[in-house]
């Protein structure tokens, strides 16, 4: 069976959960080999997760200069390894990042790119949500070695056992006239909450939240529900929750199990952000509101009567 290479999403020896759900895509049209590019030591430390994840091969590319330049050493790495074994695809995130990276190793290789797509099926054909969910399109790459990015959390991850055999691969030296530095790491302050494109359970606010203070109804319903906040580009852009939280074209894509709209509308900009939930929960005072064309449950009423009462629902149901 052929192999398909996996980019692995890992920060600080874990690996992200989009890296479990590209190998479990993987499995669909060959055998899931996981490619990790980092300092030395890095590979050791996720190898673990990524044979419960199901990878049979895991290819170490690990070097001090790894990690000190901006996406190129991924590139580099994937496209020798392409070149060589002549995998059936190659999957990436399709984080900030990978989507970089997918689109400089489509070009680098002469290939076709998928960006963005939501499954993948057994003959490479991947599907795509378009304009807020009006419209599915599927594509297949025609030329070359296929490219695909994955949204996360788009794809249901799948256990399986995974030999997980680790073999070393070279990291090509660097031209440093042509590669971004990193100079500096600034952690991202979440707080207790889960990481927004990780979480199982999102809960939304809009710019029917009305000011940075009412946000506080968002997030105790979110506490409520052990789940991550998200906001809207109309709430972020008011002013009322910051920009890293921002959920939509222009901010994070999300598909977590259960999303809940909490007075935004429903624009296509945000539907492009979240309209592969799995369940979606719509509170908005406008029956009228676009978000309640993609709604499983919709309720037509003032979320700062709705959010409380349901908030200490779950409180007492949870215990």
């Amino acid at each position: 069976m052929s192999e398909v290479l996996v980019l692995v999403d890992h920060v600080d020896g874990e690996i992200k959960k989009v890296t479990s759900e590209l190998l479990t895509a993987a499995r669909r049209i060959g055998e899931p080999s996981a490619v990790v590019v980092g300092e030395p030591g890095t590979a050791d430390k996720v190898i673990g997760d990524l044979a419960a994840a199901g990878a049979a091969k895991v290819y170490a590319a690990e070097s001090e200069e790894a990690s000190r330049f901006l996406v190129t050493p991924q590139v580099d790495v994937l496209a020798d390894l392409v070149r060589r074994i002549s995998p059936v695809a190659v999957l990436v995130p399709a984080s900030v990042d990978g989507k970089e990276i997918g689109g400089r190793l489509a070009v680098r290789l002469g290939s076709g790119l998928l960006s963005g797509v939501v499954d993948l099926d057994g003959d490479c054909v991947g599907s795509h949500s378009l304009f807020g969910g009006t419209y599915d399109a599927k594509a297949k790459v025609a030329t070359g070695t296929p490219v695909i990015t994955v949204l996360p959390g788009a794809i249901e991850a799948e256990a399986a056992d995974g030999a997980a055999a680790e073999v070393a691969v070279e990291v090509p030296v660097q031209d440093v006239a042509k590669a971004a530095r990193i100079t500096g790491r600034q952690p991202v302050e979440a707080g207790d909450r889960p990481e927004l494109i990780e979480a199982s359970i999102v809960v939304s606010g809009g710019r029917g939240v009305g000011s940075a203070e009412s946000f506080e109804v968002v997030e105790k319903l979110a506490d409520s529900l052990g789940a991550a906040v998200g906001a809207s580009r109309a709430a972020v852009d008011s002013g009322f929750y910051p920009h890293q939280f921002q959920v939509g074209q222009t901010g994070k894509t999300v598909s977590p199990q259960l999303y809940v709209a909490l007075g935004i509308s429903g624009a296509i900009q945000h539907r492009a952000g979240m309209q592969t939930s799995k369940t979606i929960v719509a509170v908005n005072k406008d029956p009228e509101a676009p978000i309640f064309e993609i709604a499983d449950y919709g309720v037509v009423g003032d979320l700062f009567e709705v959010a409380p009462q349901l908030t200490a629902e779950i409180t007492e149901r949870l215990g």
